[in-house]
């Protein structure tokens, strides 16, 4: 596996961001994909196909699973490494003008995650992280947060996840909910330490989770599943059943407050 996957990755980023730019608050055509599987742009369309071509050019051995391209179940299970990527994650966002959008970037070597890029380009941040070194912001190291209590925590979740029925005895912790669109850029904030938790209790397409998860552990949070199992990557359903991520003396507690989780 090229040590230089996390350049790759950042290079490839810079650039989808740029075409992701020429397409907002520019009204882009947009339509709803099949299924239920929420809203695409021409600017998904395009960077997914940038992206595509460039990243498997550098690296033709690798596999490929991606949001906006048909999946070849196959081709990436017989693959040792994988490129995982979301051309823009948040697309809602996006449409709507706002900057909270995303490029999420990452690489899977048997199943772990071992370089990472979270891009937004309207904000001008890049969160990155590589398996050997820390996750860092516009090349600056980033830390999780020190929260240990639940009551209290500043948690980025869909209201949802406050639901009684989620909870012990029915009853949610006191967290101080908030919520970004982007799943990417909520574990990028946890990472950084300016939220303390990112919860989530649907199954989560790999491409939302997968470049966030390394920066977040890099930047010494706590990233499982809803059961509490580390997620393994380039699975056969490209999915990881729900998401809990925390500061480092949060997410004990945290599960420990979850309803146990349905066999």
């Amino acid at each position: 596996m090229p040590a230089n996957d996390l350049a790759l990755l950042t290079a490839a980023a810079d650039e989808a961001g740029a075409i992701a730019l020429r397409h907002w608050r520019q009204a882009p055509e947009a339509w709803e994909k099949a299924g239920g599987a929420g809203p695409v742009t021409v600017a998904d369309i395009a960077v997914d196909r940038m992206l595509r071509s460039e990243l498997l050019a550098a690296r033709p051995g690798y596999g490929w699973l991606s949001e906006e391209t048909e999946d070849d179940p196959a081709a990436r299970l017989a693959a040792e490494t994988v490129f995982i990527v979301d051309p823009i994650d948040g697309t809602r966002a996006f449409i709507a003008g706002e900057d909270g959008f995303a490029v999420a970037l990452a690489v899977a070597h048997r199943g772990e995650i071992t370089a990472a890029v979270i891009h937004l380009p309207a904000r001008g941040e890049t969160y990155a992280a590589a398996l050997d070194g820390p996750a860092t912001l516009n090349g600056a190291a980033i830390v999780a947060s020190g929260a240990a209590h639940p009551e209290g925590a500043r948690l980025l979740a869909p209201h949802q996840a406050l639901d009684p029925v989620h909870w012990r005895g029915g009853i949610a912790p006191g967290f101080r909910r908030s919520f970004r669109t982007a799943l990417a850029w909520r574990l990028c904030l946890v990472a950084a330490g300016q939220k303390d938790a990112a919860l989530s209790f649907r199954p989560i397409w790999e491409w939302d989770l997968a470049a966030g998860d390394l920066i977040a552990r890099q930047a010494g949070a706590v990233v499982t599943d809803r059961a509490g199992r580390r997620v393994r990557y380039n699975s056969p359903a490209g999915q990881a059943q729900g998401l809990v991520a925390a500061a480092p003396a949060l997410h004990a507690p945290v599960m420990e407050r979850l309803a146990a989780w349905p066999e």
